[in-house]
């Protein structure tokens, strides 16, 4: 399942679509005739993911359209996709089955642990969190919205929640929760005394956590670790939620940091996204592509901002296409 999520996300669905319809935009989706029964004025559309035809009914993602327009077999289907998305398709083998089945279970590792993140912010010793949180000018709605939560103070207490729910150092390791210490002590937990993020995959799954410290520490902002869930480049904050919000038709807009996201989707700019504390890549430029064939870019209005600002078209340049574009909005 993981495989064919990266697969999807890598194909761009209009371009394997034209192939064998001539597509016109349609707003922020595609349309023509379906090649599946005749018709003379358009009833099928592309969409971000997938396509439909309000016509015959026909409705899939890529793999379904190679699928369904070549007579192809679903292995032939996602064989073509991933050699022309650079992806070898994983072999079938036990020790495949067991690190997929070791990466659902990590879905619901993070899961319990954000749980019980949100439920310490509403403790006593969370406190400082939810009115740091309140002071931002967030609402109770917005906060449970985004699943913000708060770490506790890091001295095992959460190792302690999930072991007794049978879930093993090992696994907390592997999740990215706990750090491995170097002199032969036990793992430590990663994140004390911060206000929590969950980081969250396209489909709204949690793969890893950033945490913000109170007061003037450093590092002000934390993320958890590269994982088998979790690679920074790839991912985007709220990108579960912008997709939604994009797909009824808000301007996507890509900011410099959590808060930016949470204040403007409470704001009503609910297509809102960022980067996790790094410079825009190729990969995240792609997913917003995705959402959107004209994002905006709004970074800070100061001189590290335009800077950022301008990193991003230097990067942009020689991805640009037709109908692949990019807006800079500037802030006094």
């Amino acid at each position: 399942p993981n495989f064919l999520d990266e697969l999807r996300a890598r194909t761009p669905i209009a371009a394997v679509v034209s192939r064998r319809v001539k597509l016109a935009r349609s707003g922020r989706h595609w349309k023509g005739n379906c090649p599946f029964h005749n018709e003379k004025s358009p009833s099928f559309y592309v969409y971000e993911d997938g396509y439909h035809c309000f016509g015959c009914g026909a409705h899939g993602d890529a793999i379904a359209f190679v699928m369904q327009s070549q007579g192809a077999g679903f292995m032939e289907a996602v064989e073509q996709l991933a050699a022309e998305a650079g992806m070898e398709v994983p072999k079938q083998t036990p020790a495949a089955a067991e690190a997929e089945r070791r990466r659902l279970d990590l879905h619901g590792v993070l899961d319990t642990a954000a749980s019980a993140y949100q439920r310490r912010l509403h403790l006593p010793e969370g406190r400082a969190g939810l009115d740091y949180l309140r002071a931002r000018g967030l609402t109770d709605d917005t906060i449970a919205r985004f699943g913000l939560g708060w770490s506790g103070d890091g001295r095992g207490g959460l190792q302690a929640e999930l072991a007794r729910q049978d879930i093993p150092p090992e696994m907390l390791l592997e999740a990215g929760l706990l750090r491995a210490t170097e002199d032969g002590r036990p793992p430590r937990e990663l994140f004390y005394n911060r206000v929590m993020f969950p980081i969250r995959d396209r489909r709204g799954r949690c793969i890893s956590f950033g945490g913000r410290i109170l007061g003037d520490g450093q590092p002000k902002y934390v993320n958890g670790p590269e994982t088998s869930l979790f690679a920074k480049r790839h991912t985007l904050y709220a990108l579960d939620l912008a997709r939604e919000a994009a797909r009824a038709g808000q301007p996507v807009l890509a900011v410099e940091g959590y808060m930016d996201v949470i204040a403007l989707h409470q704001a009503g700019f609910t297509a809102a996204t960022a980067p996790l504390g790094t410079a825009l890549t190729e990969e995240q430029l792609e997913e917003l592509w995705r959402l959107s064939p004209m994002p905006t870019l709004c970074f800070d209005g100061d001189a590290a901002g335009a800077r950022a600002a301008a990193r991003a078209a230097s990067l942009v340049l020689p991805m640009l296409a037709p109908q692949r574009s990019l807006k800079l909005a500037t802030l006094p």
